[in-house]
């Protein structure tokens, strides 16, 4: 195949063919709001991680319908001709607001929105859950892995085992924004500056006549940074005595001391604690040992509670594929439109499903923060046009269970949702992505141990104001839901 890859065409093709319909029906213009919003933290989580916003920019950007587009939907015979040449002449036009990178998010609040004609903003559905969902998931996960290592350097090493190129490439990206160190995904460096890192593959050890020769060789080369894998044979009988020989005859005659030994197998927890005698007790203290092989946040939390001595973690396929849950599972909405005078219409959508019902109306989102501690207390939708609170006392109720109450006082209130775009420009610059891994660490600090834990974390407030939640359930009533 030849032809460049068009990503205005990746969509679901009942976008292209809504968008015909609506075009037929004289709907080309009606303004429409939708959000995205995801329903369920992975791995039964407190919170995730907002990832992608800069991709969705990119994409949005270069919506552009080619000739060969045209041609290629002309050949379904699905489509009118003045459908199709308002394709070819297409200009996007929407207001885009999301929520920035780094942000901790929670279930059923909007973290992206977008308003404009119903076609433009329809097609935006793909895209943005695409890209969202994949980097949320994948930041969602690293930094659950990075909070599992307390403070220990975690290097993302899972290029191999992703899903693809982009799985790979952003996939790095969303990890080290979500608080890792670096990653072994070269091209992730050259692009977003994420520190490359990686040391050797057994390969190394193998390919010469013994380990002590491979050890020495890769000292030589490399004596400023000599990380030596010692799991190729046996990490106590021969890898730790070797890189401890090695150690001594090539980097300390030199002037350098070794910045650690790798281990990928075996009995972590017994190893390391053995390693880490063997190298204290030759005058090695300063040697770091790093760990790889098969780790999620589980398995290294319950190494570290055992008293595994280990200064940093190499994580690769469970962090690059989210493999515990690998599907973040954002949806997006149609939550109202307007009339030809501007007036919003509210619309929902309904399900005995009770997870399934949406909130109308368009919204904006408010974190209100306690003065005192710093820490975040709720987060609240409100409709478009209600200011955030102001500082005075304030009521916030559970949306389900109403007689849940309680009032805030000593707080501040932060708008979540920023424009993006207006008028279908541009007006946000992204952050680089170190000042996104930066403003994710502080914003993860704003949370209670409580929201942060593994299991059974506490459920973090997502509330409506009285005014939303009244255009809720009278909705609901009209459908005969209340």
């Amino acid at each position: 195949m030849d032809r460049k890859i068009n990503l205005t065409m990746l969509m679901d093709f009942y976008e292209i063919t809504m968008a015909n319909g609506y075009f037929e029906h004289g709907f080309e213009n009606r303004i429409a709001c939708f959000d995205m919003f995801f329903r369920k933290v992975p791995d039964d989580g407190g919170f995730a991680i907002m990832v992608g916003v800069e991709q969705m920019i990119d994409y949005v950007k270069n919506l552009k319908f080619e000739p060969e587009d045209i041609a290629f939907l002309r050949s379904k015979g699905l489509f009118c001709e003045a459908f199709l040449d308002y394709l070819a002449n297409f200009r996007f036009s929407c207001d885009i607001w999301a929520m920035e990178e780094g942000t901790p998010i929670f279930p059923n609040e909007p973290i992206v929105k977008v308003v404009g004609p119903v076609i433009e903003a329809q097609f935006m559905e793909t895209m943005i859950l695409l890209t969202i969902n994949h980097q949320s998931l994948i930041g969602t996960k690293a930094n659950r892995i990075v909070r599992a290592a307390a403070g220990r350097p975690v290097m993302e090493f899972g290029s191999r085992r992703a899903q693809g190129t982009n799985g790979a490439v952003n996939g790095a990206r969303a990890a080290y924004i979500a608080g890792c160190a670096g990653t072994a995904c070269t091209i992730s460096d050259i692009l977003y500056d994420i520190p490359s890192m990686g040391t050797m593959a057994h390969s190394w050890v193998q390919l010469f006549p013994s380990e002590l020769d491979a050890f020495r060789a890769y000292a030589r080369t490399y004596p400023k940074n000599c990380v030596l894998l010692v799991d190729t044979y046996n990490v106590l009988k021969s890898g730790i005595p070797n890189a401890i020989r090695v150690f001594n005859e090539e980097l300390v005659p030199r002037g350098f001391r070794p910045a650690g030994v790798r281990i990928d197998s075996g009995d972590i927890t017994y190893l390391t604690k053995k390693v880490r005698k063997m190298l204290d007790d030759a005058g090695f203290a300063d040697c770091g040992i790093c760990i790889s092989n098969s780790l999620d946040e589980y398995i290294i939390r319950d190494i570290l509670n055992q008293g595994a001595c280990v200064d940093s973690f190499g994580v690769g396929e469970r962090l690059i594929t989210s493999r515990s849950e690998p599907v973040f599972g954002g949806v997006y909405k149609l939550v109202s439109v307007y009339d030809e005078q501007g007036n919003e219409q509210p619309k929902i959508k309904v399900s005995e499903n009770i997870a399934k019902i949406t909130t109308p109306c368009n919204k904006r989102v408010c974190r209100l923060y306690s003065k005192e501690s710093g820490k975040a207390i709720a987060d609240v939708l409100l409709l478009a046009d209600e200011s955030l609170p102001d500082g005075s006392p304030y009521e916030i109720f559970d949306p389900e269970h109403t007689w849940k109450r309680k009032v805030i006082t000593d707080y501040y209130a932060k708008e979540l949702l920023i424009p993006i775009f207006r008028k279908g420009e541009c007006v946000y610059q992204s952050p680089s992505v170190k000042q996104m891994r930066d403003f994710c660490a502080a914003q993860v600090e704003t949370l209670w141990d409580e929201v942060k834990r593994f299991e059974n974390p506490h459920n973090y407030y997502v509330d409506l104001s009285p005014r939303l939640w009244e255009i809720k359930h009278s909705l609901l009533s009209k459908h005969n839901y209340s």
